[in-house]
């Protein structure tokens, strides 16, 4: 119990929240003041939960870090989903950019949310660092690690794209992103992700390991463990999208919108008179 229900708790919540989101960004864009006005009181309330849980060192304890950590997540990922925070750069990839040129626009096509991932980074670790638990600390910290890593990926060249995640508005950051059998990067991130996963695993099943250290490892484990097979699905020719297509239903329930997506996709493909800086 002390393992297998913070394993089963972790693959729900990784399962059932990306699919939620994937399911509100694909709705009309009417709907996504309201969607993130209640994700926002749902913020408000993890964010008191993550202070509060930060001394209750308990199980209990380190349910509350971990889940009110992974909303604080989603609220990130909703507003930058569904563009309300993006970046100063809101169109395709200029035709003929190549190195760090291309590797600056697709920055300034996320800036705006990289900052505030630094920002909510601060928060977290202001509501944490004088607590006895840091599960919610270290969960925020898995989540930004390897969504870096994911996202340097698909920049650089990974096989899947996932690109069917992305909503008819953000369409044009496909333009960034390179398909290939793997880039160097991929296997670096891989490998050091494993061997941190493996010594979480090792740090939750110590034998004298408390519930509430084997309760949060394990978390944190099962967590880094999911981002790792993220991971490989970006190279193996399996499809992920499979798992979320209750959520991606609301992406597809509309074939004005299919069509306008892939006739919007074709226009940003177009050359762009954009004269690139050296």
């Amino acid at each position: 119990m002390v393992y297998g229900l913070p394993v089963l708790f972790t693959l729900f919540v990784w399962w059932f929240s990306t699919g939620v989101i994937l399911y509100l960004d694909g709705l009309p864009r009417a709907t996504f003041k309201w969607s993130l006005a209640g994700a926002t009181v749902v913020l408000a309330a993890a964010l008191y939960g993550l202070g509060a849980s930060s001394t209750d060192a308990t199980v209990a304890g380190a349910y509350v870090a971990f889940t009110s950590s992974v909303l604080i997540w989603g609220w990130l990922e909703m507003s930058f989903l569904m563009g309300f925070i993006t970046g100063p750069w809101r169109a395709a990839c200029p035709a003929g950019v190549r190195g760090w040129t291309r590797f600056r626009y697709a920055l300034r096509t996320i800036l705006h949310h990289e900052l505030a991932l630094i920002v909510a980074a601060i928060v977290v670790f202001a509501l944490t660092r004088d607590g006895a638990n840091q599960v919610g600390m270290w969960t925020f910290v898995i989540l930004w690690a390897m969504r870096q890593s994911a996202k340097l990926n698909v920049f650089l060249g990974v096989r899947n794209l996932s690109e069917e995640f992305l909503p008819v508005h953000l369409r044009y950051l496909e333009t960034f992103f390179a398909r290939k059998a793997m880039n160097p990067l991929w296997p670096v991130t891989s490998a050091a992700a494993t061997v941190v996963a493996a010594w979480l695993w090792q740090r939750a099943g110590a034998s004298d390991a408390a519930a509430f250290d084997a309760t949060g490892y394990t978390f944190l484990a099962t967590l880094l463990t999911l981002a790792v097979v993220e991971h490989l699905f970006m190279v193996l020719p399996l499809p992920a999208t499979a798992l979320w297509n209750w959520g991606l239903r609301s992406h597809k329930d509309s074939a004005t919108q299919r069509m306008s997506a892939t006739t919007e996709l074709a226009a940003l493909k177009e050359p762009l008179r954009v004269t690139p800086r050296a």
